[in-house]
């Protein structure tokens, strides 16, 4: 800060002025502003005997507060002044926790070492941080986000046309960078990928037609990415399929796309496939739901000498084993300890099983296996299901009695409890004027009768009471005598179910991904950057989770999405920013990573300074 004498013609009187230099954060000008209007020189001369050296003696130490993060600044605010167009007056800093879950990663280090070896003028690791931070707080198109780069204080320097070529430049490196990041979740978070949890789901395009099939010169067909199938939205557009695995503590492992008509249950072979190759895990438990577990893949995880967790459906199992369960002896009963009410029971038993396989020549030939079934009832999923069926059962009896030449049609959704009979006008059976519905009475029985009944089936045990463990130490073991996959320690059948259990948090973060990151619908139509696209929402949704569990999952995606994106302080003068949202997510965010979000104010240089101890 330094004194100026500025001079009126008008008057002819000087005024004494404390001055700042600062440069314009919206254009990159430098500028000055008033700090201090100390009054007119004729008035100092008065009360002071050198008015000049006393005012730079203000001015030194108004620096030294300044420079102390102590001073307080006087606006001065024209009432006249315009908001530029086109120009970020908000920044926004809530990002500053990502970017140090960004930086531990060392993703910044990965994109730059690849860098080295092209002639790129433009860095794609900033394109990159731009891409994941706005996903993770302002989600939008790859134009919408870089349109809103300059919320971030991070380098901007690069075109629209950069963006789309950075996600060229990072499908490219896809593999490696996946492993890079499963390494560092390895070493600094000890993760553990004895159990995956595995699960597809699906997003759409607001496309009409399939992506088309091409055949290269080799005879090699490159199937299309985008293609119509059972959409998990119940949409008519094309879709991709995801595969995804999870660890236990809740992070994303791997991620592939696969067409949108490809089956659920044909990608997880080709997902453990890769996991081996590129991420060396040899030893796997796969936990699965019961649609992921076609015979094809039981065979296959037994024969590369993997574990299984997965559930089977209690409606529809054969008739011995609906006998089995519904036999009440052998149950283990759990009660609830205030009502007395009977909350949960199981039983299991280890049996030979025949599973449908396709043979080499495309038939099918069946195989027997030893499987370890566990069989439960819950209160609460039996009421569940009863309400459910209660609603679909109102709809139905509003029905009965009355005919039409449609019964089908009109009872969507109920048909499965009406019973139709064919009958002319005059009431007699002859089919085809008409149909009379009636609810098929012993069908709803049936369904009664297995309400809140669920069954788990593995091929996973652990080391029976008394049993000495493995004499090599190793933590588990394949006996290929019988194809169970081995824990060394001992394994009781609640513990197999808590395994199971797990796999709800992959669908959570499936609704994380499509609600919270608006992963869809995409906006990018090639191959390879709809790959991209995929990979950018994978490493945001890592960071999300990792953030989560580092607070003890107290805090939803959403909430701290919703923290984070309204840290943003607006510049009020010069390069003073004022903040106007701090909350108790942000303050436990802050504790956990090191970072003050608390602050009224905060100039651009101490932004820049927060933002640059992220990244140490």
């Amino acid at each position: 800060m330094f004194v100026r004498q500025i001079p009126n013609k008008k008057t002819g009187r000087t005024a004494v002025c404390i001055i700042q230099s600062y440069r314009d954060v919206s254009t990159g000008n430098n500028r000055s502003r008033v700090i201090e209007n100390l009054g007119f020189l004729d008035v100092l001369e008065r009360e002071h005997e050198d008015p000049i050296a006393w005012a730079k003696l203000r001015a030194a130490d108004l620096t030294r507060q300044a420079e102390e993060g102590k001073n307080q600044y006087r606006l001065s605010l024209d009432g006249k002044e315009k908001i530029p167009q086109n120009e970020t007056l908000r920044k926004n800093i809530g990002y500053a926790a990502f970017s140090k879950l960004y930086h531990q990663l060392e993703i910044d280090e990965f994109m730059d070492n690849r860098r080295r070896y092209t002639k790129r003028e433009h860095n794609p690791n900033s394109v990159l941080k731009m891409l994941v931070f706005n996903r993770l707080l302002f989600p939008d198109s790859k134009k919408g986000a870089w349109e809103g780069r300059h919320t971030f204080l991070e380098d901007s320097a690069y075109s629209l046309d950069n963006v789309y070529s950075s996600l060229d430049f990072l499908l490219k490196y896809r593999t490696d960078l996946m492993a890079k990041l499963h390494e560092k979740i390895c070493r600094i978070y000890h993760r553990d990928t004895l159990l995956l949890f595995y699960d597809v789901t699906n997003y759409y395009f607001e496309i009409d037609e399939n992506d088309t099939d091409i055949t290269g010169d080799d005879g090699v067909v490159s199937e299309g990415l985008r293609k119509k199938g059972y959409s998990k939205e119940h949409r008519t557009t094309p879709i991709v399929q995801l595969g995804l695995f999870m660890d236990e503590m809740g992070i994303p492992v791997s991620y592939e796309l696969f067409p949108g008509n490809c089956h659920d249950s044909k990608t997880l072979i080709p997902m453990m496939d890769a996991s081996f190759d590129d991420f060396g895990m040899s030893h796997m438990i796969v936990v699965a739901d019961k649609g992921m577990m076609g015979g094809d893949n039981i065979r296959d995880i037994l024969l590369k000498h993997k574990g299984y967790v997965i559930s089977s459906s209690a409606r529809k199992a054969d008739a011995k084993f609906t006998a089995y369960m519904l036999n009440q002896e052998g149950y283990t009963e759990l009660y609830d300890k205030d009502t007395g009410i009977l909350e949960f029971k199981y039983k299991s038993r280890t049996t030979p099983r025949y599973i449908k396989v396709t043979s080499p020549s495309g038939g099918k030939s069946t195989v027997k296996i030893n499987e370890h079934q566990i069989v439960m009832w819950s209160r609460k999923y039996a009421e569940r299901e009863r309400k459910g069926r209660e609603k679909v059962l109102d709809k139905t009896r509003r029905l009965i009695g009355s005919t039409s030449k449609n019964a089908l049609e009109l009872v969507f959704g109920s048909r499965k409890y009406i019973l139709k009979e064919p009958v002319d006008t005059k009431g007699e059976g002859v089919n085809v004027d008409a149909y009379v519905l009636s609810l098929d009475e012993e069908k709803i029985r049936e369904e009664e009768s297995l309400d809140g009944y669920y069954v788990i089936c593995t091929n996973v045990r652990g080391l029976e009471k008394g049993t000495r463990p493995f004499k090599d130490g190793q933590r588990c073991r394949f006996s290929k005598s019988d194809g169970f996959f081995e824990l060394n320690r001992e394994l009781g059948d609640l513990d197999i179910v808590d395994m199971y259990h797990g796999l709800w948090r992959i669908e959570e973060t499936f609704k994380v991904t499509k609600s919270d990151l608006q992963a869809r619908p995409v906006f990018v139509w090639t191959q390879d950057r709809i790959r991209a696209h995929f990979l950018v929402c994978f490493i945001s949704m890592v960071l999300m989770r990792l953030l989560q569990h580092r607070l003890e999952w107290k805090y939803s995606a959403s909430s701290i999405q919703e923290s984070l994106s309204k840290a943003c302080g607006t510049l009020v003068g010069g390069n003073l920013f004022a903040f106007d949202h701090f909350d108790e997510v942000l303050d436990d965010i802050g504790k956990e990573l090191g970072i003050d979000f608390s602050n009224r104010y905060l100039t651009l240089g101490k932004m820049k300074s927060l933002i640059a101890e992220t990244k140490k």
